[in-house]
C-alpha cells in the first residue's frame, strides 16, 4: 500500500485510540457509589415518551410538508447486513418500512429528533407496524462513545429507554465539568452499580465493537454528520421534522 493510500487508514486509526482512551479515562475518572443518588429502574421507553394521544387521533400530519428529497441512496441488503453489534431495532422487525439512524449522542441535532420529533413518529408509524427504527453508533467524541457503551451494558429491554435517557439529559451529561459522575447518575437509572459502571466503559472489545460501527457507517454507506437516515435505502441527513419523517414514510409504504 502506497504512503497515500495509508493515510485515510492511518488518520482512522489514530481517531479510533482517542476515542477508546478517552472513554476508558471516563470510567477511571468517576465518583463512588456514596457520591450518586440510588438506583431507580429505567422501565420501558414508553414511560419516557409525552402522553399519548386519544386512540385513533394521529400525532403527525404529512400532508402539511413536502417530503424531503433523498440525498442519494445505497443497498438495502448490504445496509442491513449483520455488522459487529447487534441492531438496536424499535419496532417490528417485519415492519415494511426501515428507518436506519446513524446518531451521535452528543448531536444537539440527534437529541432535537430524538425528543420533539420520534415520539409522535412512533405513536403513529412505529407503534403500527408500518415501520421499525435501527439505532446505529456514530460517536463523533469520547463522552458520545461512552454513553453508547452504557446503552450496550444494560438489558436489551432497557436499551432503548437508555438512549431516549441520554438524549433527553443531553444537556447535564455532553457538557458538564464532571462527565462520568453525570453519566454515572443516568447508568444508575439502569440498576448500574459503580463497579459495573467502570467495567462497561473499561471493556475494549466494546469499544472496538461500537467504533467499528462508525467507521462502517462512514466507509460503506458515506455518512458524515448526524443524524443522517436511511429510509428503505433512500439516505436523508439532518435532522427532521415529525411531519417530514411522517411524509417520507408514506411515501416509501
Amino acid at each position: 500500500m502506497d504512503t497515500n493510500a495509508r493515510q485515510p487508514v492511518m488518520k482512522a486509526a489514530r481517531h479510533a485510540s482517542v476515542l477508546l482512551a478517552s472513554a476508558a479515562m471516563l470510567a477511571l475518572a468517576a465518583c463512588s457509589d456514596n457520591d450518586a443518588p440510588g438506583s431507580v429502574i429505567v422501565g420501558s421507553a414508553e414511560a419516557q415518551t409525552p402522553e399519548a394521544a386519544a386512540e385513533g387521533e394521529r400525532r403527525t400530519n404529512p400532508s402539511a410538508v413536502t417530503a424531503p428529497r433523498a440525498q442519494g441512496s445505497v443497498d438495502v441488503a448490504a445496509l442491513m447486513e449483520e455488522g459487529p453489534l447487534p441492531d438496536i431495532v424499535i419496532g417490528d422487525p417485519d415492519a415494511p418500512v426501515t428507518i436506519v439512524e446513524y446518531a451521535s449522542l452528543t448531536c444537539s441535532h440527534c437529541a432535537n429528533f430524538h425528543v420533539n420529533s420520534l415520539p409522535a413518529v412512533k405513536a403513529d408509524y412505529v407503534d403500527t407496524g408500518i415501520a421499525k427504527i435501527v439505532v446505529r453508533e456514530f460517536p463523533f467524541d469520547p463522552r458520545a462513545l461512552a454513553g453508547f457503551m452504557l446503552a450496550r451494558c444494560v438489558p436489551e429491554n432497557q436499551r432503548e429507554s437508555m438512549i431516549d435517557v441520554l438524549f433527553q439529559q443531553q444537556a447535564n451529561w455532553a457538557r458538564a465539568e464532571n462527565a462520568s459522575a453525570a453519566l454515572l447518575s443516568i447508568a444508575r437509572l439502569s440498576g448500574m452499580s459503580q463497579d459495573e459502571f467502570a467495567a462497561c466503559l473499561q471493556n475494549t472489545e466494546l469499544q472496538g465493537q461500537i467504533t467499528s460501527v462508525k467507521d462502517r457507517g462512514e466507509n460503506e454507506f458515506g455518512v458524515n454528520a448526524t443524524p443522517t437516515f436511511f429510509i428503505n435505502g433512500d439516505r436523508y441527513a439532518g435532522a427532521l421534522s415529525a411531519d417530514e419523517m411522517a411524509a417520507v414514510i408514506e411515501s416509501h409504504r
